[in-house]
């Protein structure tokens, strides 16, 4: 059953790398299936009061990212925040993340991906066809390469660390 999951987890994120790309926009369903998958399989790895424990850390940490970025906007860049530089799936796919993963991994995978993101960015600007950053498509592509090394070496689990 957890094949499955994890099968089903690398197939939403292709999902919505595919539509985060092409259009810059998402099915709002991908994510609370997203949300709902990585959410299961942290839970089956760890204990109740340690799944719920951490979500409750990681979504207060991202309260603050977020919240710290908003009022970046407002003062620096004054623009608006969710129509110029921040999109609702972006806020989704890292409340996914906040869900999935026990407090460390989150951080671990939720910096590294956004590094990877900026890094892919920098690299394709020049040729993309818009001028916003399809991020929640960059970090599924980061997740969706975890994934897919974990199950291929299965000597460390995301969910221990």
């Amino acid at each position: 059953m957890i094949i499955g999951i994890k099968i089903l987890t690398i197939c939403i994120l292709a999902v919505i790398v595919y539509q985060d790309l092409k259009d810059r926009e998402v099915y709002g369903i991908a994510f609370p299936i997203l949300m709902g998958l990585l959410g299961t399989l942290h839970y089956h790895h760890t204990i109740y009061i340690d799944f719920l424990y951490a979500i409750l850390i990681n979504i207060g940490l991202l309260i603050v990212i977020v919240g710290l970025l908003y009022l970046y906007t407002l003062i620096k860049l004054r623009k608006p925040f969710f129509k110029e530089v921040f999109g609702w799936g972006d806020l989704l796919f890292f409340m996914a993340l906040a869900i999935g993963f026990p407090t460390v991994t989150f951080i671990i995978i939720f910096v590294f991906s956004l590094i990877f993101s900026l890094l892919v960015w920098l690299v394709i600007k020049n040729r993309a066809d818009h001028n916003t950053v399809p991020l929640a498509g960059y970090m599924s592509v980061f997740l969706g390469v975890v994934f897919i090394l974990n199950c291929m070496i299965n000597s460390l689990t995301l969910y221990v660390i």
